[in-house]
């Protein structure tokens, strides 16, 4: 089975595919040897690391240099492309050919817009028709920005049905909690539905129950990481206790025999 095939079918498995988000090299490899076998990006996490801002378009070379580098791991890689970083369908395009040659399983792809707003929903379609005659293979996940961004006024539903119709391969809304319109979106499609994990959103198993097939991390984990890294450093400054059960540096060195050509 090749990576495409084993992607997809991580969506069709009787939990959701939980996907967790790496914004590095050493991120990623540490999720691929816990146990992970597909792993995301955060669009967030990469363009801080880099000092820049999120969704604004300006991190391409870094996530294809990332994207590249994760795509030589025996994992199953997304790559979170923000817009696509153009435009112009045939240029997301050939990003996207780019990246299904190095062997990356699926991208992220959204609508939402650095001004607050959503791409055209007709332009979006363009994008992902596009895409998916780039790279055939390549997992589309395409996102609506409707509950991320709700003061566009846009139906979910029928963003999420016309990116199916356009040849996305699942459909991702951010924001979206409540039960009920979890579920009338579940129902209203035919490809799989993800959504991004947040505290105090349904638990996995009410998720699994209505049909969800991927929860994503996103930020969290890069986020999580910011926290702990703060929180060490102020133990060591303040002479307290720093936390057990962390890497050790011959394993966090060993990490990066996971990139070495074999």
């Amino acid at each position: 089975m090749n990576a495409y095939a084993e992607f997809r079918d991580l969506h069709r498995t009787g939990a959701p595919l939980v996907l967790p988000n790496a914004w590095d090299h050493a991120s990623a490899a540490a999720l691929a040897t816990a146990g992970f076998r597909a792993v995301g990006t955060t669009s967030l996490g990469v363009a801080s690391a880099a000092g820049k801002s999120d969704a604004a378009g300006g991190t391409r070379d870094e996530t294809v240099a990332l994207a590249l580098g994760l795509a030589r791991m025996d994992a199953l890689v997304s790559v979170d492309v923000e817009g696509g970083f153009s435009e112009d369908p045939d240029e997301v395009a050939a990003l996207a050919r780019t990246l299904a040659q190095a062997g990356v399983a699926g991208v992220n792809i959204e609508d939402g817009r650095p001004d607050g707003g959503l791409a055209d929903r007709d332009h979006q379609c363009a994008v992902i028709r596009a895409v998916k005659r780039a790279a055939p293979d390549l997992f589309v996940n395409a996102r609506t920005d409707t509950h991320w961004l709700p003061g566009t006024g846009e139906d979910t539903t029928a963003r999420a049905t016309a990116y199916q119709e356009a040849g996305a391969d699942g459909v991702f809304v951010p924001g979206l909690r409540e039960e009920k319109a979890i579920s009338a979106l579940v129902d209203a499609l035919d490809v799989p539905l993800n959504v991004l994990y947040a505290p105090g959103a349904p638990s996995l198993r009410t998720l699994a129950d209505l049909g969800v097939r991927r929860v994503s991390c996103g930020s969290l984990l890069f986020r999580a990481a910011l926290r702990a890294t703060v929180a060490t450093a102020l133990a060591v400054a303040e002479d307290l206790p720093v936390q057990d059960g962390l890497p050790t540096y011959a394993e966090a060195d060993a990490l990066a025999g996971l990139f070495e050509e074999g």
